[in-house]
């Protein structure tokens, strides 16, 4: 289903399919402290890794990888992945993640997200894109419900970080959600 792999353009942001020349932006997005926070990452992965993975993504027509550029200097800013795709009810999973501080509140995820979600249902047959979201990422979670979004429920204690049990909120976006409120 996602075996085209775009570069969509936006204002704010271009996104690429995420290759090898994205390493070292994937390796600062993956070392950062509070991405990992936000993201619940509790893994690590070394710079061999990180070359591997994002050299491989454009094999896989079962997810979008892209990564997500600054317009003004195309600057790695973070990535945005449709993945887990469930071709039989025509639904996935969509996440992002921004290098940290230097992006946040610029407007970069907020744009991507739209940009992805439009490919995505224009071009495709997808009619589920569902995501999760930590309950403390109240600004993540503003986002997605702006853009259209809407809770379906909660996993209880879904995330133990720094020694404290974390709820995550689930939320999905359908094909006719997108349809009205893109217009």
């Amino acid at each position: 289903m996602f075996a085209s792999k775009p570069t969509l353009t936006g204002e704010r942001v271009t996104l690429r399919p995420v290759g090898p020349e994205h390493v070292d932006g994937l390796w600062e997005l993956v070392n950062d402290p509070e991405t990992t926070r936000l993201t619940g990452s509790h893994g690590s992965i070394d710079r061999e890794a990180a070359a591997f993975w994002y050299g491989s993504r454009g094999e896989h027509d079962d997810r979008l990888d892209l990564a997500i550029c600054t317009a003004e200097d195309d600057a790695y800013v973070g990535e945005v992945v449709l993945n887990e795709l469930d071709t039989a009810n025509l639904s996935c999973n969509l996440r992002i993640a921004l290098v940290g501080p230097r992006a946040y509140g610029r407007g970069y995820g907020t744009e991507a997200i739209r940009l992805v979600l439009g490919h995505a249902f224009a071009t495709t047959d997808l009619h589920r894109v569902e995501l999760e979201v930590y309950a403390f990422n109240d600004r993540a979670a503003h986002v997605y419900r702006k853009i259209g979004f809407v809770e379906e429920g909660v996993r209880r204690d879904a995330l133990l970080w720094g020694g404290e049990w974390h709820d995550a909120i689930l939320m999905s976006i359908l094909a006719p959600d997108w349809e009205v409120k893109r217009v």
